[in-house]
């Protein structure tokens, strides 16, 4: 049996960056950043616990109550999403937890989209994939959970992906981002072949790309190229692209490390 002590626990969380402000709990935490009104909350909540028959109990309640479904996805989904994101990238929270809350938040919109012939208006699309020759798809799985559950449409490619049908994807769903993950170095040349073959068609999107194998410098080399350390970097490259534009240089002055 492991005999830790209490202020080995806490050198733990401080070397790991998890130092909460304040001694909070992750669910202190979270409980600060609820929306108050009592419709919208057990719902935040509930995407926080990653409890999803709860998600749809309390948006049964809030329908019943005369909001309408597809206001809530944004109304109240996307805004327990963005209390576990937020949590997530202070370091209060970790990535199981993300995935959990990501579920049951997917899970809500198939529910409120089941309610509603309205049909929820997508930010945009967003082209997954994992190199040809790569088979880890772990990574770009979490990828692709993340930009769902921020409210992009999401073309998942799968693993192991030949370049053509990558190129074939760009061409027929016109994304707003491209993203490729590769596990393993003799797998993300692939990369470099993707950016030179969509630049011949004229197709200048950015081409966000991450994974074990994958550093900065190696994506810094081509032209679409913008750098993901982490998977939550994909979710904040496409917001950054809705919100100021897709140019690559801006995009790599604010994700790239200098």
């Amino acid at each position: 049996m492991l005999d830790l002590k209490l202020e080995d626990i806490d050198g733990i969380l401080v070397r790991y960056n998890v130092a909460l402000e304040k001694e909070m709990t992750p669910d202190e935490a979270a409980e600060e950043l609820y929306p108050k009104d009592e419709l919208i909350y057990p719902i935040a909540k509930s995407i926080y616990e990653g409890e999803e028959e709860d998600v749809v109990d309390g948006l049964k309640a809030a329908i019943a109550a005369g909001k309408k479904p597809i206001d809530l996805i944004n109304d109240a989904l996307m805004i327990g999403m963005g209390v576990v994101s937020k949590l997530y990238d202070d370091g209060i929270i970790f990535l199981p937890n993300v995935m959990m809350s990501a579920d049951a938040m997917l899970n809500g919109i198939e529910f409120c989209k089941s309610q509603t012939t309205e049909v929820p208006e997508p930010k945009g699309t967003v082209v997954c994939h994992v190199a040809e020759g790569d088979v880890h798809d772990i990574g770009k799985n979490i990828v692709a959970a993340l930009l769902r559950a921020a409210g992009y449409d999401v073309t998942d490619l799968g693993r192991d992906v030949p370049v053509d049908e990558v190129i074939e994807a760009v061409v027929k769903d016109k994304p707003i981002l491209l993203t490729g993950t590769a596990l393993m170095t003799t797998t993300m040349y692939a990369f470099k072949e993707i950016n030179d073959k969509l630049l011949e068609k004229g197709l200048k999107l950015p081409f966000a790309c991450g994974g074990g194998a994958v550093n900065q410098d190696f994506v810094a080399q081509y032209d679409l190229g913008v750098y993901g350390e982490e998977a939550s970097d994909a979710v904040k490259i496409a917001d950054a692209i809705l919100a100021s534009g897709n140019d690559i240089e801006k995009l790599r002055a604010e994700f790239h490390k200098h």
